[in-house]
C-alpha cells in the first residue's frame, strides 16, 4: 500500500490535471458564448447607425426583474407597476414623434429608426408610481430619456398630479426629441454646467436622475449639490450603478436605503446599464 506522501502526490497530480481533462468542454463553452456575442456584433454594425448612448430592449425575464425593482423602490403593486410599463411600451403618439422627429434630425445618420426604450421604462414607472412634482435629469443627449420622464409627468397630470422635469445638460443642442408639445410643456431645458444649474434650484426636488459625465468624481459632485435641494422623501437615480459606488455610498452616508438593477439587452453585444436607486 502507498506510504501517506505517495497518497498526497498521486491526489495533487490528479487535482493539477482535472482542468486539463476538462479544457475541451471549457473551451466549447466559450467558443459557444463568443460566437453569440460575434454574431450579435456583426449584425449590429451592419443594422444600427449609434455610435453611443445604444438603446436596445429588454429580454422578457430582465422586464420581470425591472418591475419587481420599481415595485420594491416605489412600494407599488407589482401588477400597477407592469401596467405603467405597458404603457409607455403603447404610447404611439409619443413613438411616432420620436420616429418622426429623429428622421428628420441633423443627426439622424447617428441614430436609429426604431424606439426602444429599456430600463428607460423603469425611470416611466416610478414617476407614475411616486408622482413627483418635480424631477431633475442630468445629461439629456438627444432627449429620448426626457421624453419618456415627460410622458409620465403627463400622465400624472391628466390624474390630478401635476409635475415637470427639468433637464440639463451642456450641450446647446441636446435635447431635441423633447421641443415639441405636448411633452415640452412640463419640460424645462437648461444648457449649461450641471453643478452650477443644481446649486441654483429654486424649488424642492421629488426625483433626481444621474445620467451626465460618468465619472465618479462628477457623479459625486451632483449628488452633492443637489443634497440640499431634495424634499423629504425624494428618489434619487443614477445611470451609473454599473460602473461606480458612488450612489451606494452616498446613500448610507444620508441614512438612505439602496437598491440596484442591471439591463440584460435583448439580441445586442452591449451588456447593458442600468439603474441604481437610493430612497428613504
Amino acid at each position: 500500500m502507498p506510504d501517506r506522501k505517495t497518497r498526497i502526490r498521486r491526489a495533487v497530480s490528479r487535482t493539477a490535471l482535472a482542468p486539463l481533462a476538462a479544457l475541451p468542454k471549457r473551451l466549447a463553452r466559450v467558443a459557444r458564448h463568443d460566437a453569440k456575442v460575434l454574431r450579435q456584433s456583426a449584425r449590429w454594425l451592419v443594422t444600427s447607425r449609434e455610435h453611443h448612448n445604444y438603446t436596445y430592449d429588454l429580454t422578457p425575464l430582465n422586464r420581470e426583474h425591472l418591475a419587481w425593482f420599481v415595485s420594491l423602490v416605489a412600494e407599488a403593486p407589482v401588477a400597477d407597476v407592469r401596467g405603467w410599463m405597458a404603457e409607455i411600451d403603447a404610447d404611439d403618439v409619443l413613438r411616432a414623434h420620436i420616429e418622426q422627429t429623429t428622421a428628420k434630425s441633423a443627426r439622424r445618420g447617428l441614430a436609429d429608426k426604431q424606439v426602444r426604450y429599456a430600463r428607460r421604462v423603469g425611470w416611466y414607472a416610478l414617476v407614475r408610481a411616486r408622482k413627483p412634482r418635480h424631477v431633475v435629469e442630468t445629461g439629456v443627449d438627444k432627449g429620448l430619456g426626457t421624453c419618456v420622464l415627460a410622458a409620465a409627468l403627463l400622465r400624472n397630470t391628466a390624474e390630478g398630479h401635476p409635475g415637470r422635469v427639468t433637464s440639463l445638460d451642456i450641450n446647446p443642442e441636446a435635447g431635441y426629441l423633447a421641443k415639441a408639445l405636448p411633452w415640452a410643456g412640463v419640460v424645462d431645458l437648461v444648457i449649461g454646467d450641471s453643478i452650477t444649474a443644481l446649486n441654483a434650484l429654486d424649488r424642492p426636488v421629488d426625483m433626481f436622475l444621474h445620467d451626465s459625465d460618468h465619472s465618479a468624481g462628477h457623479e459625486q459632485r451632483e449628488f452633492t449639490a443637489v443634497e440640499p435641494h431634495l424634499s423629504e422623501r425624494a428618489l434619487l437615480l443614477t445611470d451609473n450603478v454599473t460602473i461606480t459606488t458612488v450612489l451606494l455610498k452616498h446613500a448610507e452616508k444620508t441614512g438612505r436605503r439602496f437598491l440596484a438593477f442591471r439591463e440584460q439587452p435583448k439580441e445586442h453585444w452591449y451588456p447593458g446599464d442600468g439603474i441604481g436607486a437610493a430612497w428613504r
